[in-house]
C-alpha cells in the first residue's frame, strides 16, 4: 500500500461528518450527542468516533473484508473507552 492509500485522520473525520448529515447510521448522530451531553468538546467526541471507524476501515484494508456495521455500533456505544486499543 502506498502513502498515497492511507486513509488520514481527515478522511475518516470526513466519513464521520458524512454519516452525521446522512443520519445513517443513526448510532454516530445517537453517540456525538451522548457524549457531548457528558460534557465531551465536539472534537474530541468526534476524534473517538472516527477512531471506531478507523476499526473497521483497517479491516476492509488488511483482510479485504466487508464493512462491519454491527461491529462499529458495538465500539460505538463502549465510547469513550476503547478496549480495541489495548492488548
Amino acid at each position: 500500500m502506498s502513502d498515497d492509500d492511507l486513509v488520514t485522520e481527515a478522511h475518516l473525520l470526513e466519513i464521520v461528518e458524512n454519516q452525521l448529515t446522512e443520519n445513517n447510521p443513526t448510532r454516530v448522530k445517537e453517540t456525538l450527542l451522548r457524549l457531548t451531553m457528558t460534557g465531551m468538546e465536539r472534537q474530541e467526541a468526534m476524534d473517538y468516533i472516527a477512531c471506531a471507524l478507523s476499526v473497521e476501515i483497517i479491516d476492509v484494508i488488511q483482510n479485504s473484508a466487508a464493512f462491519n456495521l454491527k461491529r462499529y455500533e458495538q465500539n460505538l456505544d463502549k465510547l469513550p473507552d476503547t478496549p480495541w486499543m489495548t492488548g
